[in-house]
């Protein structure tokens, strides 16, 4: 198990980025969140087995065909055990 936490920055607000990256995640099997960032980007949390945060990963790169992705941040952070399904997050 990993978790590892992702802004993805680009036209990524206003496309369906949050909706599609939650089914993508949850067909997945993994939990964490996503949210909308105050700045434009987008922020998630993705904690599962390594192989399937690595495809969604690679996923988040391109997104659904209406956004454009310049560029996904990636930072690995300690398992949570807590985290639980996978959420949307009000915007911060």
């Amino acid at each position: 198990m990993i978790r590892s936490h992702l802004r993805i920055t680009g036209r990524v607000q206003g496309v369906g980025y949050r909706y599609w990256f939650l089914t993508h995640a949850d067909s997945l099997g993994l939990t964490g969140w996503v949210r909308n960032r105050a700045d434009g980007s987008v922020e998630a949390v993705v904690q599962g087995p390594e192989d399937k945060v690595a495809q969604m990963v690679a996923q988040a790169e391109s997104g659904p065909p209406a956004a454009r992705v310049d560029r996904v941040e990636t930072t690995e952070r300690p398992v949570d055990p807590e985290l639980t399904g996978f959420d949307q997050k009000p915007t911060c």
